[in-house]
């Protein structure tokens, strides 16, 4: 029961980021470090990737490939957090957290978020 509730959580969870970089994409280009390339379509392929995984989630065919796939996507993410905590975890006009949030999200957050994950890795 637990499980197939964080199942739905984890599919919501990304299916909701993954849309708002359509929503709002303004708020997600400052996040992507200065030093890649073509930052609408990182933003546009992100937001696909996120919501393909987050439905694939649902189906039990596609579950293990759509955990493993958000588990790639959040190593993907890593340089993005680093670069926030490099510009001091604060985005001009835009998110702004202590830098010790920039931190806590990168080593709690984040491996909390690829152990989400990889829980569903083991099921189908």
């Amino acid at each position: 029961m637990i499980k197939s509730i964080s199942l739905y959580l984890m599919a919501a969870f990304y299916l909701i980021a993954g849309l708002n970089h359509f929503i709002d994409p303004a708020s997600y280009y400052p996040l992507i470090p200065s030093y890649l390339p073509f930052p609408e379509f990182i933003n546009i392929f992100s937001g696909i990737v996120e919501v393909t995984f987050a439905v694939g989630l649902l189906f039990p065919k596609y579950r293990k490939i759509s955990a493993w796939g958000i588990i790639l996507m959040l190593i993907a993410f890593i340089p993005a957090h680093i670069y926030f905590i490099q510009i001091d975890s604060c985005i001009p006009d835009g998110l702004c957290v202590p830098k010790w949030g920039g931190w806590v999200r990168l080593i709690v957050v984040h491996p909390i978020l690829l152990l989400w994950a990889w829980i569903y890795t083991k099921t189908t």
